[in-house]
């Protein structure tokens, strides 16, 4: 009988002690480990079998998903911005930095890549095969990812270099692939979750750039209002063009919004 009692007193006390997780990634847990493999553009598998998706930057994808399969076509420098990652990091020890999030709803890593003092998410966006896509909370270098772009556009390198900037009218032809739109902002509109800039008057048909809630701040510290702010005036933005209603582009930072007054080239 006290033997009995003994055992479930353990049982009782080891169910109450809360275990850390084996997924949970620590600081010290990737201060010091190896790249296997290169899934894309911004994407590594580690040497203990994780996927680490690099946060603040986005490039073309080198699979599209259809139903539930993926299936290898790759979108136009899609295959360019993978090899340059693997230029950087394949088989080499690199240390990951986090930020607020750490996992994505996929099980993936978020985080920095670094090689040695070569900020990797940086370095792909500085020589133009990534675009940023900061989103709060995570963006502790979104300032660091704005001047690169901001470099790599100047410099016309890679995505900057090869195409041209569309008009809004035609983003529709460009779905789920990373451009730049240009075209006037004609109204903006402020629902429960976000700010809508419309450059048509047909919301579920034409062009749209989405500031969610979340990223206000980013604007208000700025001495922006979005809502009122942009009404009027010929902008650019560049990112992943997504169909939800018509298409459109998510903004998180008044740096993804360029004030332009030029005409649309393609």
């Amino acid at each position: 009988m006290i033997r009995n009692l003994q055992a479930l007193l353990l049982i009782v006390l080891f169910a109450g002690c809360t275990l850390p997780s084996a997924s949970t990634p620590t600081e010290a847990d990737y201060g010091n480990i190896r790249v296997i493999e290169v899934i894309d553009g911004d994407t590594v598998k580690l040497a203990n079998g994780k996927l680490l998706r690099y946060i603040g930057i986005d490039t073309p994808e080198t699979r599209l998903k259809k139903g539930n399969k993926f299936i290898y076509a790759p979108q136009p420098f899609a295959v360019e911005a993978k090899k340059v990652n693997e230029k950087l990091v394949i088989n080499k020890v690199i240390k990951i930095e986090f930020d607020v999030q750490k996992e994505d709803r996929y099980g993936r890593l978020l985080g920095y890549c670094f090689v040695g003092d070569t900020f990797i998410n940086a370095q792909l966006v500085k020589e133009g095969y990534a675009v940023i896509s900061t989103y709060p909370p995570n963006v502790k270098y979104a300032e660091v990812f704005l001047a690169a772009q901001k470099e790599a556009r100047q410099q016309r390198k890679g995505l900057w270099g090869a195409y041209e900037t569309i008009d809004a009218q035609k983003a529709s032809s460009y779905i789920n692939q990373i451009r730049t739109v240009r075209g006037k902002v004609l109204n903006a509109h402020k629902s429960k979750r976000c700010v809508l800039l419309n450059f048509g008057q047909d919301y579920k048909q034409d062009f749209t750039v989405v500031i969610f809630d979340n990223s206000f701040k980013s604007f208000y510290d700025r001495g922006i209002d979005p809502v009122t702010y942009y009404r009027g005036k010929t902008i650019e933005v560049s990112g992943r063009i997504r169909r939800y209603n018509g298409p459109e582009i998510i903004v998180n930072t008044p740096g993804d919004i360029v004030i332009s007054e030029e005409t649309p080239s393609e």
